[in-house]
């Protein structure tokens, strides 16, 4: 039976994971009444008992939204009892390396059959520039008969949420939206006023959505750069990261990327690719920079496994049937996101040359390693001891890469955090 409610709400967010949470949180900090709308029950269930399921809200932060008025439900009907609508579904990669869209759509589905005269959407799930005007709008248009920009507001705002970042949140980040007409530009930037600190306009729904993607192309390209740089370096021998620290002191010009085992999250390996097909699909052209830093990008786990490989090589012993522990496993330090993480392509190559793996991570109970078998430990100082070849993955602050280095037989550092002799460097 669907709930029955005379309550109404200044927003409803759907989607409830790593974006709309947050940003739930903080609209309910600031006085909002605010409705979350997911359609997995099971995140309905666990966050009205009181339970976080992202890393970056608490259980403490939970139960202070439900204090604050916050409700979570998976009933759509609900969503006409809010003045904005806001959409923080996830748009994985699909086949064609295009946005998959499907719960995008449906979000927008269940909007328009809500839909109320006066009412603001706003689409926040990153996407290929024309998606608000030309699938979101139309959708809406279609199933609730009512015109965007005179019946209903729309607009696009990009989700700029970091997971894990102490000191950037959803407050303090300045919120960029870009209208379907001015009235809708004004619309969005009074709402998103009554909650964020800074908020910034576009001419439009496309710079908005434009401006995602340069943003992680931006860092996408530039990884890739001091990738590229980490193999030549390497056969030079040159020590890269003291390459990087010594260009950091100029305080112009330049900003520090880090070469990796390869790039993780939804952002950085994903979304560049959203630009990159939308250029091919609508103007028969390749974007030349985002298809080369993938292709170097997703090339570095094979790169750290073949540099496991010679490490154990030069030391006379085959990597096969070679012990090797994993150190992190998520795509970023100190959280519990798995999404994309270069872990699992790694954990493929070297289970493909025969090594035997057993991965620590205090952030991830459980590991799906793409279908290859990874042992758990939880002694992590005795499994570095015991392991033929230790490789930092990822480096979480429960981790002294200076100390298990020094009781490791190999120690192969991938992110450049130690300094003395006895760990091998990317």
């Amino acid at each position: 039976m669907k709930e029955r409610t005379t309550v109404s709400y200044d927003v409803v967010i759907l989607g409830l994971g790593y974006v709309g949470l947050p940003l739930a949180q903080q609209a309910t900090r600031a006085g909002m009444s605010v409705l979350g709308f997911d359609v997995n029950a099971a995140v309905v269930d666990a966050l009205a008992a009181g339970r976080s399921h992202v890393d970056d809200l608490s259980d403490d932060d939970v139960a202070e939204m439900i204090a604050g008025g916050f409700r979570a439900t998976a009933d759509e009907a609900l969503i006409t009892t809010a003045d904005v609508a806001v959409i923080c579904v996830p748009t994985p990669l699909s086949e064609g390396d295009g946005p998959d869209l499907r719960a995008v759509t449906g979000a927008t589905e269940a909007i328009g059959r809500h839909l109320r005269p006066g009412m603001l959407v706003v689409l926040e799930s990153t996407t290929y520039p024309g998606t608000t005007d030309d699938v979101v709008r139309p959708l809406l248009e279609e199933i609730s008969a009512l015109v965007a920009g005179r019946d209903f507001h729309l607009a696009f705002s990009p989700e700029r949420i970091d997971p894990g970042n102490e000191r950037f949140g959803a407050h303090n980040t300045p919120k960029v939206v870009g209208g379907y007409t001015p009235a809708c530009a004004d619309r969005v930037a009074a709402f998103y006023g009554r909650f964020v600190e800074t908020v910034v306009r576009t001419r439009g729904t496309r710079e908005a959505e434009t401006a995602k993607l340069l943003e992680n192309t931006y860092r996408h390209v530039n990884i890739a750069l001091v990738n590229e740089m980490a193999r030549f370096c390497h056969e030079l021998d040159i020590d890269l990261w003291d390459v990087i620290s010594a260009a950091s002191t100029k305080p112009f010009g330049f900003q520090a990327f880090y070469p990796g085992p390869g790039v993780g999250g939804h952002c950085i390996p994903i979304d560049p690719n959203y630009l990159s097909h939308n250029v091919r699909s609508k103007l028969g052209y390749p974007f030349r920079f985002v298809e080369l830093a993938q292709e170097i990008n997703a090339t570095m786990p094979a790169y750290v496994a073949r540099r496991a490989q010679n490490l154990l090589n030069a030391d006379g012993q085959a990597v096969h049937g070679a012990e090797v522990l994993l150190l992190g496993v998520t795509y970023k330090a100190n959280i519990a996101d798995q999404r994309e993480s270069p872990a699992t392509p790694l954990a493929r190559h070297l289970a493909a040359l025969g090594a035997t793996l057993t991965y620590h991570d205090p952030h991830v109970t459980r590991w799906n390693a793409g279908g290859v078998a990874v042992r758990r430990t939880d002694d992590l100082e005795g499994a570095a001891a015991a392991a033929d070849l230790v490789i930092l993955v990822q480096h979480h602050r429960e981790y002294d890469a200076e100390h298990l280095a020094g009781i490791a037989k190999r120690f192969f550092d991938t992110r450049g955090v130690t300094r003395g002799e006895k760990a091998h460097r990317l």
